[in-house]
This record gives structure tokens, sequence and C-alpha cells, in this order.
């Protein structure tokens, strides 16, 4: 089966390294922008099996364009288009909390199961739901864990202690702990709004005279991450970093956790950017291989 790899220019870099990786072309999709913020898609070619790549950060005319593109892919005769998102958005919002509020998980979920044939992402922000064929039903829909991937990028020499800043994140924690053999501490948080939060962290005084690492699935704002090295700090941690799969914050965002004083982030490349130290794509592309996707 032919096929190939489509991308924005946004990711670019990343598709090309899936593309590498499977041995497959990699095509860009042009973009034009009418005066009133319309968007024209344009593919420079299509195949029986086409792979959309795009991490869906900042996701609303993201969406839009993936879904155009995806129409154009299959009307120049793709059997089978894939959405790759290495970063998926909507995912959080799985229940209505209160009245009105539409549940986007639900709606986004049903939206791409209708215009893709299978979707492959890493670490979903998911909550109360268990799979991802739950949150996007009909298709194939496949979760990869980057947590092998940001172990390797733990020099444990020092013997540094783990912590994850909610209860959330323990899956990310011990899956990354344990394979160095480190310990663990797990924060309570309680969230007072998209940029306040409170946190506790029992037995916090296991981190004296230790560095302290904290891991979790995602950093956008770093609001949680820097009570938490404040906390670690005032326990008597040397030092405090952060490791995430996905690395959501803006520079303002860098700079601010870093004169918090969280002395260094790393990421996966799900976003591209200066945080990426963990590349992708050879999980991604043994996945797409193992489920005869590309």
């Amino acid at each position: 089966m032919s096929a190939i790899i489509l991308a924005f220019g946004d990711s670019m870099a990343a598709a090309g390294r899936l593309g590498a990786s499977l041995d497959l072309p990699v095509h860009q999709v042009a973009v034009h922008r009418f005066p009133d913020n319309e968007a024209l898609i344009r593919i420079p070619a299509s195949a029986q099996s086409v792979i959309l790549y795009r991490s869906l950060d900042d996701p609303d005319h993201k969406l839009i364009e993936l879904l155009l593109a995806a129409a154009a892919a299959r009307d120049g005769g793709a059997g089978r288009v894939i959405l790759v998102a290495p970063y998926l958005a909507y995912m959080r919002q799985d229940k209505a909390f209160h009245p009105g509020e539409a549940v986007s998980q639900k709606v986004m979920g049903g939206l791409l199961a209708s215009h893709f044939d299978g979707l492959i992402t890493v670490d979903p922000h998911l909550h109360r739901v268990a799979t991802l064929s739950e949150a996007i039903p009909g298709i194939l829909a496949i979760s990869l864990s980057a947590a092998p991937l940001l172990t390797t990028l733990i020099d444990a020499m020092d013997n540094p202690i783990i912590i994850g800043p909610d209860s959330e994140s323990r899956q990310w924690t011990e899956a990354i702990a344990r394979p160095l053999g480190l310990e663990t501490l797990i924060a309570t948080k309680q969230r007072l709004g998209d940029r306040r939060v409170s946190l506790t962290i029992a037995e916090a005084e296991r981190a004296k005279g230790r560095r302290a690492i904290i891991v979790d699935d995602m950093i956008s704002s770093g609001r949680t991450l820097t009570e938490t090295a404040k906390l670690l700090r005032r326990a008597g941690a040397t030092s405090v970093e952060a490791i995430a799969t996905h690395c959501l914050a803006r520079p303002a965002d860098l700079a601010f956790m870093n004169a918090h004083g969280i002395t260094a982030i790393a990421s996966s490349d799900s976003i591209d950017g200066p945080t990426s130290k963990a590349v992708l794509a050879p999980l991604i592309a043994r996945a797409l291989r193992d489920n005869k996707l590309a």
C-alpha cells in the first residue's frame, strides 16, 4: 500500500523525523488565509494511505485545518487517513461540572472519529475515562506512553527523588522512577483556578539534601510546578527540575518557572520547543507498523 505523511508548517520538523523512521515521504500542507481569517487548505499530494501529522496545542484553528486536509486527502484518492497527534487537545473535559458546560471530550472524540480511520497520540490527558477508545469511539485509537523515553533523560547517579505534583501524575511518576530504582513522593493538589493551586506534600522532608525531579504528563502555565518547587526547596531539596511528556509553556511561563527555582525543564518533542529532549518518532513509527497503519 502506498503511503505518505502530510504535515503543517508547525509540525514539519517532527513529521520529518517520523518520515525518516518509516522511510516515507513527507509533504507540507499549504495554508492560505483569506482577509476574514478563513482557511484555504491545499495538499501537494495524496496516496492510498495518508498519515496526517499535527500536535494539537493551540487547537482551535488547527482542528479546522486538519479536517479540511483530511477531506482533501480523500478527494485525492486516499482510502485511509490516519491522524498522528502527539499532543491531543480537548480530552480533560469528560463531564459537565456545572450546568450548561459542553463535554468537549465527547464532542471532539466524535468529530475526529467521523473524519479519520485511526488515531495515535501520546499520554492523553484523560481523567475519568480509562481508555482512549472510550473518548474516540468507532476507530482504532492508540494511546502511547512516553515514560520509557523520559526515563532516559534522568541522571540517577546521585539518587534524586521523583515527585508527582498531584494524584493524577502517579502513573507517570511510578513508571519513570521504577526502572531507575528511585523513590517517589506524590503531592496533593487543590485547584483554585486555571493559574492558582494549593499543594501539600506528605513526607516532604525526604527531599532534604537531594535533587528533586517533578514528573508530569503536561506542563502549561507552570504554576503547579512552581508551587511544588517551593515546597521542595523549603523541605531542603538541593535543586528542582521538571520532566513532562508535553510542554505547552510559553517563553514567559518558562522564564517564570526558572525564576521560581526550577533549574531545568525537559520534555518530549510532542511540541517542538526549547525543552524538547526526547524524540517520539521511533515510538510512533513502531505503533504505526505494529498496527499495520503504515
